[in-house]
Order: C-alpha cells, then structure tokens, then sequence
C-alpha cells in the first residue's frame, strides 16, 4: 500500500535508476564504438531523454518497468552478438550498483546518526529512504533481466541462442510487449520479481555489513 512517504522516495529512485540505466546502455555501446546513442542525445543524465511513458508509470505503479530504448548500431562492433549482450548487460548492472551504493551510503549515515543520539523516527525514515531507494533499483534490474524481447535478459540470452531462432523470435516483439504489460498490471510477476530482488537485497545487505564490520 502507497504512503505518502514512499512515493516522495520512490518517484525520484524511478526517474534515477530509469536513467542510469538507459545512460549505462548508451555509454558501453559508445564505447564499443557506436556513435549513435551520443548523436541522438542519449549520453545524458537527464531523465527526459530516457522516460518511456507507458514503461514509466508501470515503474510507478508496480515497481518495474522500462524507459525508452537507446538505439544502438551493432555494426560497429567488432563481435556484434557479444557486443549486444554486454551492452544490453550494462543497464541492470547500473542499477544493481546503485542499489549497493545506496544502501552503504546510507547505512554509513544511520551510523553516524545513531552515534550522534539522532531520534529514532528519523533512524527509521533513513532505513525507509535506503529500502525503498535499494528496492526499485533490484527491481528495475530483475524485471529487465526476464529473457524476453524487448527486455535485456533475451539480449543477454542471445550469446546462447541460435541467431536463427533469436531473430524468429524477435519478429513477434511487439506482441510480446503486450503480454509484459498485461501480466505486469496483472501481479503475474511479482512472485518472480520479488524471489530476486529478495535473493539480492540479502546479498547486498551482508555484503555492506561485512564492510562496514572491518571499521566498526
């Protein structure tokens, strides 16, 4: 159930994890070679250049979803099948390193705060703020890993699938992106989405813990 607070949160962590994201796809593929996404203005932090309406409020509403997709010219590549993959990889990997980010940043802050004797309403609003912030970002990353076109996980797949059958499948994208939509509102998702981004969540938190534990 919405509050107040965690749409205050959460409406910021989309539009950042949303733009990383799409920023991430653009800077690896640039430097794989491709000028495109530098031409077409996709080198940028500014979310306006990213957000993808229906993918957007999805995001809101169910906490995944997509922005609008860097086009790419995997021509420029020197392999274009691995070339697609590690781009196509950098957009979840973005958003599973601000999710570790966030979460040391901001346990490192609640550290000092408890140290400084700072109220215990405030201690549980910086815990909410590092959740909500770590959460959409592990969801936003698991959602788009789903291997189905047009998400990154089938581009990832498609170092291990035949190009035969990767292309017979693409040519029905636009169908299956009405599938995605659908079970996205339906929940259809959840249980999958959810048993990742709890598998990462964990792994996140124990790994912030074993480092804060060398200083503390």
């Amino acid at each position: 159930m919405f509050n107040l607070q965690s749409i205050l949160i959460g409406l910021p962590t989309t539009l950042l994890a949303l733009t990383v994201h799409e920023f991430a796809h653009g800077w690896v593929s640039t430097k794989l070679g491709d000028p495109t996404p530098r031409y077409e203005g996709r080198l940028t932090m500014n979310p306006m250049a990213h957000l993808d309406l229906i993918g957007t409020i999805l995001m809101i509403i169910t906490g995944f979803g997509w922005a609008k997709p860097v086009r790419i010219n995997p021509n420029y590549y020197k392999n274009r099948t691995k070339g697609m993959a590690l781009v196509a990889a950098a957009g979840p990997l973005a958003n599973f390193f601000l999710a570790f980010i966030g979460i040391l940043v901001g346990y490192i802050i609640i550290l000092l705060c408890l140290l400084a004797n700072v109220p215990g309403t405030v201690i549980r609003s910086l815990e909410n703020i590092v959740f909500v912030f770590a959460f959409r970002n592990l969801c936003f990353m698991v959602f788009n890993l789903i291997p189905l076109p047009p998400l990154d996980g089938f581009k990832v797949a498609g170092l291990f699938i035949p190009n035969r059958i990767y292309y017979n499948i693409l040519r029905y994208e636009q169908y299956v992106i009405l599938v995605i939509m659908l079970l996205s509102l339906s929940g259809a998702f959840n249980s999958i989405i959810g048993t990742g981004v709890n598998f990462f969540m964990n792994m996140l938190f124990n790994a912030v813990w074993s480092i804060l534990g060398i200083f503390i």
